[in-house]
């Protein structure tokens, strides 16, 4: 049998080297531009219908890429269902207030993808682009999302504790838990101004009012009056930022030294001397916010992603392929 051909060999050698692998796994502003030209267009429909339609969208997309991304890196493991043989992320204790529209946004943004370049666009990506869109729609910094990532084939619940941020952990806990992912303090900060938007539950916060000092009282008897059925209607909630609750803004910061924040965990970014000058910057600069928060979101995003073979492009963003 004759010998390969030197051309043929020099192939073998650059498919098995590690450049090759690297370039296999490599992120790109236009990673779809010739697999799916329509991926932005597409991309900007489903979401430009669902925030209209449902406003909360925007808070709760941001949050499920959050929850996504800090326990075990932006995998798209969050979007996973359980079966009987596995209890995914998703019904993770912390995880069942996440809300449906994000979701659902998801769902229906990678049919019509499917529909139009099957097999290509990865859950993970479509929900990276979908977040950054929601907050440049409700104001927010406008930041590059690099694409490429691959879907995780996997989703465990018991994978989360202790890797999300919960509001009733003290600051150096929260502090702790960022540092343990690559994120220091004034990145964790900037990050938490994500509560510009949304709302949290009454049962999040409602134990706090009645001895809690950090609250503004008017503000404390409001929300007291606001929660008072919660016991028998888990699903109250209130914005988290009352003064301009659909607007990507720095009124958060503004908020916290007036004790207008709602969560423990805000009133504890300005009562600890570690990051109340980060508050204090922010509340009076929003383009140092807006930058600082961009650029955060940009490394989150690409937190522990994956790429190559280490993921897969899942057909459904709901279930392994």
């Amino acid at each position: 049998m004759a010998p390969p051909p030197p051309s043929l060999l020099l192939v073998v050698l650059f498919l098995l080297s590690p450049t090759a692998l690297l370039s296999e796994s490599r992120l790109s502003l236009d990673y779809y531009s010739k697999t799916c030209p329509s991926f932005n267009k597409i991309m900007q429909e489903a979401i430009t219908d669902k925030q209209i339609n449902n406003p909360t969208t925007a808070a709760g997309t941001l949050r499920l890429l959050f929850h996504d991304c800090l326990p075990n890196g932006c995998d798209g493991s969050i979007l996973i269902s359980s079966t009987p043989f596995n209890k995914a992320e998703r019904d993770a204790d912390i995880n069942l207030s996440l809300p449906g529209d994000p979701f659902d946004l998801i769902v229906r943004a990678k049919t019509a993808l499917e529909l139009s370049c099957p097999n290509t666009v990865s859950c993970s990506d479509i929900l990276a682009v979908a977040t950054r869109d929601l907050v440049t729609m409700l104001g927010g910094p406008y930041y590059k999302v690099f694409l490429g990532r691959k879907d995780s084939r996997s989703s465990q619940a018991s994978s989360i504790e202790g890797k999300l941020p919960k509001p009733t952990m003290s600051m150096s806990q929260i502090i702790n838990l960022f540092a343990a992912s690559g994120f220091n303090v004034q990145e964790m900060v900037a990050l938490s101004g994500a509560h510009t938007i949304g709302f949290s539950h009454c049962k999040e916060f409602s134990s706090n009012l009645g001895n809690n000092t950090h609250y503004n009282p008017r503000f404390a008897q409001a929300l007291k009056q606001a929660c008072s059925g919660y016991p028998k209607n888990p699903t109250l909630s209130v914005f988290n930022d009352i003064m301009s609750p659909n607007k990507f803004d720095n009124l958060y910061y503004q908020n916290l030294p007036k004790g207008l924040g709602l969560l423990e965990s805000d009133h504890g970014l300005y009562n600890d001397p570690r990051t109340k000058p980060f508050v204090e910057l922010y509340a009076k600069d929003q383009n140092k916010f807006f930058r600082d928060f961009a650029r955060a979101m940009q490394k989150l995003s690409v937190y522990r992603i994956k790429t190559g073979r280490r993921g897969e492009i899942r057909r459904r963003c709901d279930a392994v392929n």
